[in-house]
Parts: C-alpha cells; sequence; structure tokens
C-alpha cells in the first residue's frame, strides 16, 4: 500500500503536532513493552550509510538519576548567571528537568566508529552520524506521544560529566539525555515555552525559501 488510509494520515499529522516536551512526571511505571516498542520505534530511524549510530543507556536507579541531576542543577545554575533580569528571573521560574521525577531516564549516544571508516555518505558531512542519532530521538518522541508517555530532553546539562557517570566510552557522544513518564497534568495544548511566554512559534512562511534564500523583510527592501 503506497499511502495510508485518511485515519492513518490524520494519526501521523496528530502525533506531530501534539508532541510536548514534559518535565512534570507521574511516578508510575512505564510498562516493559512499551518501553520495547519506544526503543524498536527509534531503532527505526534512518541514518546516514545505515551505520546506526545510536545506542541507548536506560536509567532506573535512584542514585545514578540523582548523580545526573546534580549536573543538570549545576549547569542550570551557570545558564542562569547568562540572563539580565527581568529574563533571568524568568528563566529560574521555569522547570527545565525532570531527571529524579521520571521514571525511567534515557541516555542516547552516537558512536562516530559504527561503520568506519568508510560510512557511505558521510565524507562531506562528518556530523551526519550525529543527524541520525537526532533522528532516533525523534522517532522514539512521537513513538511515546503515541503511546501517552511524556518525554523531556534535558540540554542542560555536561556531557562529559554524563559519560563519566554512565561509563561511556571515551569515543562514543553523549546527544541526548531523555526523561520518559507519563505526564502529571496530561499534555499540554501548546509548547510549555510558548504558554509560559518565552517564545512564540514563528510563521511558517517566513522560513520556506524558494530557489534561493531571500528574506525582504530582513533587509528591509520592497
Amino acid at each position: 500500500m503506497a499511502a495510508f488510509s485518511d485515519a492513518e494520515r490524520e494519526a501521523v499529522y496528530k502525533t506531530i503536532y501534539a508532541r510536548r516536551d514534559i518535565r512534570r512526571f507521574r511516578r508510575d511505571p512505564i510498562p516493559d513493552a512499551v518501553l520495547e516498542r519506544l526503543f524498536e520505534a527509534a531503532h527505526h530511524a534512518p541514518s546516514v550509510g545505515f551505520s546506526q549510530p545510536w545506542d541507548l543507556v536506560v536509567v532506573r536507579d535512584e542514585g545514578t538519576k540523582a548523580d545526573i541531576a546534580d549536573i543538570a542543577d549545576r549547569a542550570i545554575a551557570a545558564a542562569r548567571e547568562g540572563y539580565r533580569e527581568p529574563r533571568r528571573s524568568e528563566f529560574a521560574a521555569l522547570k527545565l528537568e525532570g531527571i529524579r521525577e521520571s521514571p525511567v531516564n534515557v541516555c542516547v549516544t552516537c558512536d562516530p566508529t559504527r561503520g568506519a571508516p568508510h560510512v557511505l555518505g558521510r565524507s562531506s558531512m562528518r556530523r551526519t552520524d550525529v543527524y541520525s542519532t537526532c533522528l532516533a530521538v525523534q522517532n522514539l518522541w512521537l513513538a511515546a506521544r503515541a503511546e501517552g508517555v511524556g518525554v523531556g530532553w534535558v540540554s542542560v546539562l555536561y556531557p562529559h560529566e554524563v559519560r563519566e557517570v554512565l561509563e561511556i566510552p571515551p569515543h562514543v557522544k553523549p546527544v541526548a539525555y531523555l526523561c520518559l513518564g507519563y505526564p502529571e497534568d496530561g499534555f499540554p495544548d501548546e509548547p510549555v515555552l510558548q504558554r509560559e511566554g518565552w517564545r512564540e512559534r514563528l510563521a511558517v512562511d517566513s522560513l520556506v525559501h524558494e530557489e534561493r534564500w531571500e528574506d525582504e523583510a530582513a533587509d528591509g527592501s520592497e
């Protein structure tokens, strides 16, 4: 079947538009069967040269989560100092991670040596292995939304410290640290940062360029 049915197509778009970055979680465990489906979805992402450079480190131990959360606390505190008031206070009011609260954490990594030295399609764009890993993250995220599982990507971390805590080999790159769990307050109708007034979604028409990059609004021309 070349195309999905109307209902199937609608479900795909609904999942994309309803995906949210979740920071507050219930403690209810995620069934193993659900986690297995999420990991399979991640593993079916496209990858440069079919290299499949990702690994998933699943963290449930409270002590390990506490160690990662300590890294996040320091990184968030440092990031906060980069803002001036009133933005600093607005930043401080945001909840940027749910490491301790979420029942499962997953660190998604990228192994640049997988399939090396000759990975098809990577000779002129060396970071396509990382891009591929991000596609695995997106697959997991969308599958989780379809399952009613919330995902929060914690980007305010020090990757080298995460590597040490999780004993990740030196050549492997931690790309995404994800918190997984059932949302405490459900899925919001709009992104949290938009709801909190941090930023608005840009108009897609302003981001689509035909044939060449031209932005009349940017240079004031008519």
